[in-house]
């Protein structure tokens, strides 16, 4: 009898061990804060990264990216319409793919904590919103002029770390992640999470408190550096190392780093407290989640010369019941034309804990009956 109640409350506790750590969405929140021509490599910084989520498949969808500056279209540029992270330029970062969220004069601290926290008003579109959950992990990728506990936005205002960790813990209490993994890319970077106290979150920065992030290499014909020491290693370590199917951890990006060619010492903190740096994948940041249902029934699909009408009959699909409402919809430019996906079936691991629990409570004076009579 009690080994049975024994085996009952191991199960319980492995589901609800499950639902704590249960991960089932990507976001990446990416800003660049610096204005200005001579800031070009904070614009190429953020883009570079930009590139490599959506290389490795977060799609815009689930992308804030945030610049303050038009550098593609500054009169400065030699080469209009682009941007650059080396000075060979065989890859031109801003393209035709590229949709930003915020920029110029829209990128300041208040649209940055606003953004995390979720405090927007109602007709913020979705393309300005951050809408993850407690199954969110979350990519926030920084670069711009910093120093000791701040960095500055548009070269007159300041974000200082312990805002930036009252914010992180609003989004925590607020159930609106995962697990974060935070890179700063600035001066004195490291100071920017000295003061997170929140639970689950990761951060990397590129230098000490007290010290300077150097730039990589400049362009003579567009007459500035183009990219950032720390940042061109981080993706130096993406492009040639991780694909959708890699295996690599946090603890072997962290080792990648080598202080000699960054020329500043690189920091990383964790707020983890039941596991190691070398069990937080890479993908599970950089990568997205495939959420896959498999049918065994056969689908019918309904093409719209087959009826009376332009609209496929839902009701004739053998995995929907009925027809549900508004199966389409249309919403600001970013996902404009597109289905937004019907979760017929989404039961979290909290769901099933408290139905596995309700179970037991069922169970038990079966159990203890059964139990009193042997005796």
């Amino acid at each position: 009898m009690y080994r049975l109640l024994f085996i009952l409350f191991t199960c319980l506790m492995i589901i609800a061990t499950g639902a704590e750590s249960s991960h089932t969405n990507n976001w990446a929140v990416l800003i660049s804060t610096s204005r200005f021509w001579f800031n070009y490599r904070h614009a190429a910084n953020v883009l570079g990264i930009y590139r490599s989520v959506k290389r490795l498949g977060i799609p815009d969808s689930q992308i804030i990216l945030m610049i303050a500056d038009d550098y593609a279209c500054n009169s400065r540029n030699l080469f209009p319409g682009t941007v650059f992270d080396n000075a060979d330029r065989d890859m031109d970062l801003y393209g035709e793919d590229i949709e930003i969220d915020y920029k110029g004069y829209e990128v300041t601290v208040e649209a940055f904590v606003r953004l995390l926290t979720e405090r927007v008003s109602e007709n913020t579109p979705a393309s300005k919103r951050l809408l993850t959950n407690e199954h969110s992990n979350i990519l926030i990728y920084m670069t711009g002029h910093g120093g000791d506990g701040f960095i500055k936005f548009q070269d007159s205002d300041e974000l200082s770390s312990e805002d930036f960790a009252d914010a992180l813990e609003q989004m925590h209490q607020h159930k609106r992640y995962n697990e974060i993994l935070f890179i700063a890319d600035t001066c004195q970077a490291n100071s920017l999470y000295k003061k997170i106290y929140s639970p689950n979150i990761v951060s990397i920065g590129s230098s000490e408190i007290g010290t300077s992030s150097y730039s990589h290499h400049a362009d003579s014909d567009i007459g500035v550096a183009v990219i950032d020491r720390f940042t061109f290693s981080t993706l130096e370590f993406l492009e040639n190392r991780v694909d959708i199917k890699s295996k690599l951890s946090i603890q072997d990006l962290v080792d990648y780093y080598d202080p000699g060619e960054i020329r500043s010492t690189p920091g990383v903190e964790s707020t983890y407290s039941q596991k190691g740096l070398d069990e937080v994948l890479i993908m599970d940041f950089f990568g997205n989640v495939r959420d896959i249902e498999l049918h065994q029934e056969p689908t019918k699909w309904i093409l719209p010369d087959e009826q009376n009408d332009s609209t496929p009959s839902y009701k004739d699909s053998s995995f929907v019941r009925e027809s549900p409402p508004n199966i389409t919809k249309l919403v600001d430019g970013k996902n404009r034309g597109r289905s937004i996906p019907l979760r017929l079936h989404n039961y979290s691991y909290s769901d099933m804990f408290s139905a596995s629990l309700f179970l037991l409570i069922l169970m038990l004076p079966f159990c203890l009956q059964i139990f009193s009579k042997k005796k």
